[in-house]
């Protein structure tokens, strides 16, 4: 069929033509936020899961439909490597900005925009990454100390301050919160329990892996009250399906009964595994309807597909000795394992795979479900390593 009308969007963070079964969680989080802009009580929400699971897409839907609303959204990643407060700085200074073309300005603006100039200069010492060129006047004593803890939470009581003052609030959107530091991930999390504690309307929606309820609780306890943790997981039967034939449908193309089945077996429901083997079953198929032969061939391609990029470039991040013990884990199925059976199969003892185990988690490629057992983050990824590892 012709390839230009394909109508499938595998991508990172790419829209998908249907965005199949996840009303309930963005209506919960539009809820959270219109009660934090009214000044009624409502918890941050994060979004967790492991990849592919479409958790930036949820978020990137979830800021633009703030957007619309008249929210001041700031839109952040973290990379692994760079500090919270480099990521912070020149995204609240465009807030601040957008901010300032809104009707009213007022005294707070002002204290916000001085309070972010005391921030990024304190803070630039201790955390080289900051880069940001601020013109703007500071006030002496505030947000200036380089402390992060009380500058942070001076800094976010000022841009709250002058959200108040415009009758909105401002959004953190931040997605990867995993690869912020704990000691970081800490001081956020108190300068939103302030801000939270004072009624201001500046609140957060952010994503990342499921380390992320681990790693909010060690940083400070009252996490789990201060955030509504929302998983994200694999798209059931009728989901599955929708994401798969509604974008098809529109194009006049249907997947028989035996090709769903294909599809839904091989992807397992997750959405980003199906828009590529939706894409690949338009790209192999000759006509309408998509068949279960060209659902196979297009697992063939898919998967080509896939380890070429999506799981290559995470496997190109590990070391010899991250990639055995990942090797092994492979070789147990998809898991999750307990520790002590992938330490049994490298022969060797828990304690001295213990490193390598930590490693991998603070890069992204594995988590903990429970005490003592270890999971990959990205699905699938334990056929790619046989594939790309064969055991001798």
């Amino acid at each position: 069929m012709d390839p230009r009308l394909n109508p499938y969007a595998p991508g990172a963070g790419t829209p998908p033509p249907e965005l199949a079964g996840r009303d309930e969680v963005i209506e919960r989080a539009a809820v959270a936020l219109d009660r934090i802009r009214a000044g009624r009580a409502a918890r941050s929400v994060i979004l967790h899961g492991l990849r592919g699971v479409g958790k930036t897409v949820l978020l990137n839907r979830i800021r633009l439909d703030a957007e619309v609303r008249g929210f001041a959204s700031v839109r952040i990643e973290a990379p692994e490597g760079r500090s919270l407060p480099s990521l912070l700085a020149p995204a609240l200074r465009a807030a601040l900005f957008r901010l300032s073309r809104m009707e009213a300005t007022k005294a707070g603006l002002g204290r916000a925009t001085k309070a972010l100039a005391g921030f990024a200069s304190a803070l630039k010492v201790k955390y080289q990454d900051i880069e940001v060129g601020l013109d703007l006047e500071s006030e002496r004593g505030l947000a200036d100390s380089g402390d992060l803890d009380t500058d942070l939470t001076d800094l976010m009581a000022a841009v709250g301050d002058a959200a108040a003052e415009r009758k909105t609030a401002v959004v953190l959107f931040i997605d990867e919160l995993q690869y912020v530091p704990e000691e970081q991930l800490a001081a956020l999390i108190m300068a939103l329990h302030s801000a939270n504690q004072a009624q201001l309307p500046i609140t957060m929606v952010a994503a990342g892996l499921p380390q992320l309820i681990g790693q909010t609780g060690r940083a400070k306890s009252y996490a789990e009250r201060l955030f509504e943790f929302v998983k994200i997981d694999r798209l059931d039967g009728d989901a599955a399906k929708s994401a798969l034939c509604v974008p098809a449908a529109k194009e006049g193309v249907v997947f028989d009964d035996a090709a769903i089945d294909v599809v839904l077996d091989q992807t397992g429901g997750y959405p980003y595994f199906l828009q590529e083997w939706g894409k690949h079953s338009w790209d192999v198929a000759e006509a309408s309807p998509i068949t279960a032969s060209d659902a196979a061939q297009a697992t063939h391609e898919a998967l080509a597909e896939l380890d070429a990029s999506f799981f290559r470039v995470r496997f190109d991040r590990l070391t010899p000795a991250e990639r055995r013990y990942m090797r092994a884990m492979a070789a147990l199925g998809p898991g999750p394992h307990r520790s002590g059976d992938i330490a049994e199969r490298l022969g060797r003892k828990v304690t001295t795979v213990a490193p390598i185990r930590n490693a991998l988690i603070a890069k992204g490629m594995l988590y903990s479900p429970a005490h003592g057992d270890t999971a990959f983050t990205v699905p699938l990824f334990d056929g790619f390593m046989k594939r790309i590892m064969p055991e001798p």
